[in-house]
């Protein structure tokens, strides 16, 4: 929940030169975190002897853009303090960087300034007058409440097989993992031995799912409790995640059922609990129970598509957002039924809203295509290997097909680079190139032909 994966925040400002300066800070702060982590990880007390600088960096950048993808087996080439630094960047990462800094002002006792409370408003969707700090400290809370939950539920399974020590600490880092929707994992195959498993799947799938729907929508839900008294993204939100998870869940099932490297083997019971758990992890957490290079051409299309969508704007987790695909929607069918307005729930939608999620959308499409040129420049690999490897980078995923830990440095960088900007979100980098300079100037209508 970075302030830079706010798509809201840039629209509201009307000093472009403000703006620009804000998209510099996102940045820049990101980048110091990051360069932080990749020291941190590099320490040979931090690995077992097989962590190059390029993995170091690969690493920190997962973690703290919340992607979850690995060019080493993160159980075994990171030690304990190796792995708790990455336990600290998803928890900056998740929750990010703007809500850590407030926080530790607040403990602090610091007085916060009022550019810091209009970063952090918009940062967490918020509008009006707003206690920021207090709003602040009750989603710190909220995410550690739900994250113990998590540990103490998964406990029950991995205390009794691990022990006492092992089993809690494996049960909270996969908690802090699947809450951020980071998608690391201590074990080498992720969540394969528990595919079966409802208490491991659906507690991952709980926590990915909370972290995922965006503290907006968590925030609104608290303070109103009425569907009807809900701000229209909240509804959107509520609605569009049950829809995704479904249509998700029956697609992976039809595709799959008969595949006997993925649920072929599986009751039917196993199948769906397994097609649930994938379709949630699509949209932005990582972690899987089937081997995802060995799912069918048609299955890994519909799991690119699903987290291309990702997941809730302020949440956890990445991709174009959910209610910038829903947004598209609503547009294209006013198109196609000839309505003058974008209408959803008895509310207008500015034609302000409607040009930025066509410009996420186009921008994320340009970000996707020219890092998977560069890709098959640099890497001997399929163009499909290449495809599902960018778009879950770019969404912030860590799905993989197996081919991470084979990629060339050149390879791994541009990953690093397609991660950094899918975290940030595409049109933080996009204000810091453009620079855009608004304008009073109306010029005169004219058609040009389309379609």
């Amino acid at each position: 929940m970075t302030a830079g994966r706010s798509h809201f925040a840039f629209a509201l400002h009307k000093d472009d030169d403000s703006r620009w300066s804000e998209a510099k800070l996102i940045l820049g702060s990101f980048l110091v975190i990051l360069l932080i982590g990749t020291i941190f990880l590099v320490q040979p007390s931090s690995h077992n002897g097989e962590v190059r600088f390029i993995d170091a960096l690969f690493t920190a950048t997962s973690a703290i853009s919340v992607t979850g993808l690995g060019v080493v087996d993160t159980g075994t080439a990171f030690t304990l303090q190796g792995q708790i630094f990455l336990l600290i960047l998803m928890e900056i990462g998740g929750l990010g960087q703007m809500t850590m800094t407030l926080l530790l002002i607040a403990i602090f006792s610091k007085r916060v300034g009022l550019r810091q409370q209009v970063l952090a408003k918009e940062a967490l969707g918020q509008e009006g007058s707003v206690n920021i700090i207090q709003l602040v400290k009750r989603i710190v809370l909220f995410a550690f409440i739900a994250q113990l939950i998590g540990t103490g539920i998964m406990a029950i399974r991995w205390v009794p097989e691990m022990g006492w020590g092992r089993g809690l600490y494996v049960s909270f880092f996969h908690a802090v993992s699947a809450f951020n929707n980071a998608g690391f994992s201590l074990f080498a195959n992720n969540l394969m031995n528990y595919r079966d498993d409802p208490l491991i799947s659906l507690t991952i799938a709980g926590l990915l799912i909370l972290g995922g729907i965006g503290f907006t929508v968590i925030v609104d839900l608290v303070r109103k409790r009425r569907w009807r008294k809900l701000k229209l993204h909240s509804k959107l939100m509520l609605l569009m995640t049950p829809a995704l998870l479904l249509v998700g869940t029956l697609m992976f099932w039809l595709l799959e059922h008969n595949n006997p490297g993925t649920l072929g083997n599986a009751s039917i019971g196993g199948q769906l609990l397994a097609a649930f758990f994938q379709s949630a992890s699509a949209r932005t957490a990582g972690f899987n129970t089937i081997d995802i290079g060995l799912m069918t051409p048609a299955a890994l299309l519909f799991l690119m598509m699903l987290m291309f969508i990702g997941a809730g704007a302020t949440s956890t987790g990445g991709g174009i957002k959910v209610t910038t695909f829903a947004v598209v929607l609503l547009a294209t069918k006013a198109f196609l039924t000839k309505r003058p307005h974008v209408t959803a729930f008895g509310r207008t939608l500015s034609s302000q809203i409607v040009t930025r999620s066509l410009a996420i959308i186009i921008v994320s499409t340009m970000v996707l295509m020219l890092a998977m040129f560069l890709l098959m420049i640099s890497e001997d690999l399929p163009f499909d290997k290449i495809m599902f490897e960018t778009i879950s980078a770019f969404a912030t995923v860590g799905l993989s097909t197996g081919i991470t830990a084979n990629l060339s440095s050149m390879g791994k960088f541009i990953l690093v680079l397609v991660m950094i900007c899918g975290r940030l979100g595409p049109l933080t980098l996009a204000f810091m190139l453009a620079r855009p300079v608004e304008t009073r100037i109306r010029y005169p209508e004219e058609n040009v032909y389309t379609g």
